[in-house]
């Protein structure tokens, strides 16, 4: 399972957000691309970047701090870039591609438009993802502020034939909370969907991420964590050495 550090720009700069909410914001640095290169230094071979801005306007905004992060993951050969936010046409899709990012996620189109999902797929195969984003099992859209009337297992199941790489699955209501994860949703997710998932929302200990680790035998392939490892409540390098040796621990 990886352990994947969440890196959310806002304006340029490096920001956390709590439950979605672009008036709860706290910044941690005006260059992004510092973090990812801290976190990769450290072990991470996976890193999630939202363009908050993209996610509102419905467009890419932040395209030249994509870049500059893409630049420096470059000198570390296995590291993988994964990247969502506003991303409504296969154009935005192959310019993030064409940038260095290695998978493109793509949230309120999958919700809006199924036909966009088939075609990005076909496109671009096995470089899709599908963010989930839920409130009380509904998914949001449009960057969190409408919640749609679709539960989160319905559309992970609906995309299940279509060649999408994995789903995200991000609790709102824990995002940014520092409250830990809702196991009983993603576990739910794994058990009804033939999707590889990602975690994500609320991730906040090394308690955690043990609880998340046994669900990697039910197709849980990722973990992704914010705030936590920004105010250093969760050690990033200890959780990468962690889920390392646990990993190992199950192949062998």
């Amino acid at each position: 399972m990886h352990i994947i550090p969440a890196i959310d720009i806002k304006n340029g700069a490096c920001v956390r957000l709590k439950q979605g909410r672009m008036t709860e914001v706290t910044q941690f640095g005006e260059d992004p691309a510092y973090f990812a290169t801290q976190w990769l230094n450290m072990g991470a071979r996976r890193l999630h970047i939202v363009d908050l801005d993209g996610a509102v306007q419905g467009k890419t905004v932040n395209m030249q701090a994509v870049q500059k992060i893409s630049r420096e993951a470059t000198a570390f050969p296995d590291a993988k870039i994964q990247i969502g936010g506003g991303i409504r046409k296969l154009h935005s899709i192959e310019q993030y591609l064409n940038a260095g990012a290695h998978f493109v996620i793509i949230g309120t189109q999958a919700v809006k438009q199924a036909d966009f999902i088939r075609q990005a797929c076909q496109a671009f195969p096995g470089r899709i993802m599908v963010g989930i984003d839920a409130k009380n099992g509904w998914v949001a859209t449009e960057g969190w502020y409408e919640i749609s009337t679709i539960r989160a297992l319905d559309l992970a199941k609906q995309y299940e034939q279509d060649g999408v790489s994995a789903c995200i699955y991000t609790d709102i209501s824990r995002d940014g909370m520092m409250q830990g994860i809702n196991l009983a949703a993603i576990t739910e997710l794994l058990q009804h969907s033939c999707i590889d998932v990602i975690a994500s929302g609320g991730i906040t200990s090394m308690e955690d991420i043990k609880q998340l680790l046994p669900l990697t035998n039910q197709g849980l392939v990722g973990a992704i964590t914010g705030r936590a490892i920004y105010e250093g409540q969760l050690d990033l390098k200890a959780a990468l050495a962690y889920a390392h040796r646990e990993n190992k621990s199950c192949i062998s």
